[in-house]
């Protein structure tokens, strides 16, 4: 009689890549939990939100061809039980749309930002009239140039009201650097937050699932610096993210009158982060880029 052969199982493949998972996903959520206890979200508010994606990742995006997808397999691939995936099948979808009232906003002020009629020599936004003669410069033909749904006069009220713009005394209208950033009760931020969260983590995701990367995702790093030094390398990376954005909108902007369109997304996205724990270890400086 013969012995059975030992082969491997995809599924200890599979335990191996879920441990080696362990580390970096609690690196990971750790920020992220800290942002939910901060803003009351609980760990079970948590857990059924998680519950729900997990169902709805295995259900849509580990479908086999020409199959349907059945509540045996979601429950293989989650490990939820069976009662409890048929309840949440269809649940949990993610939002991807993003507001017409956000859409809208983003796209002028990437325009302001990038048509060199609405630019200064160094690519800066010009401070507009609220309207001109002819094709002159103004806030009413930025806005216009955009869409037509909307007045002028009401993105003015609006963005004066959310602190995006000032009136000089001039009478033009200012575009306020943190218009960039969403602060205080802006519910931007929170579409930021989850839009660009997302696509970081999918870049790195894919990449790290892939055996060429596809996609740019590096960091440069140094450790045990002075708090000083640490503070001017954040304020300098800062102004070379910021030129490097303005760069990219401005080359995608033009280059978008002329695409035909489709459904294709394409994100840019640059972080920095700086942090500066109690106690520095004791040590040589420690310097690269990943």
């Amino acid at each position: 009689m013969k012995a059975r052969s030992r082969t491997s199982k995809p599924a200890s493949h599979q335990s191996i890549a879920a441990s080696t998972l362990h580390v970096p996903m609690a690196r990971l959520l750790r920020p992220l939990v800290r942002l939910c206890i901060r803003n009351g979200m609980t760990f079970p508010a948590l857990a059924q939100l998680l519950r729900e994606l997990f169902v709805n990742v295995a259900e849509h995006d580990f479908a086999l061809e020409r199959k349907e997808q059945t509540d045996s397999r979601v429950s293989l691939l989650t490990g939820i039980n069976r009662k409890e995936v048929a309840r949440l099948r269809g649940a949990g979808t993610p939002v991807n749309e993003t507001p017409a009232t956000l859409s809208r906003t983003s796209a002028i002020i990437a325009r302001w930002l990038a048509a060199p009629e609405f630019t200064d020599a160094k690519g800066d936004p010009l401070p507009l009239p609220r309207t001109a003669s002819g094709h002159a410069p103004s806030f009413e033909l930025l806005v216009t140039s955009v869409t037509k749904d909307v007045r002028p006069r009401a993105v003015i009220d609006e963005w004066l009201d959310r602190k995006l713009v000032t009136i000089n005394d001039a009478d033009e209208i200012v575009l306020v650097e943190t218009a960039f950033v969403p602060r205080g009760h802006d519910d931007r931020k929170w579409h930021y937050l989850g839009r660009n969260l997302h696509d970081h983590i999918a870049a790195a995701a894919t990449n790290v699932s892939s055996a060429t990367p596809p996609f740019m995702e590096r960091a440069v790093h140094y450790n045990g610096l002075s708090p000083a030094l640490a503070k001017r390398l954040e304020a300098r990376s800062r102004e070379l993210a910021m030129e490097a954005l303005k760069i990219a909108n401005r080359e995608a902007n033009r280059a978008l009158a002329k695409d035909k369109g489709g459904n294709s997304r394409w994100n840019f996205g640059v972080y920095v982060y700086r942090e500066d724990p109690d106690d520095v270890p004791d040590g040589a400086n420690e310097g690269s880029q990943s």
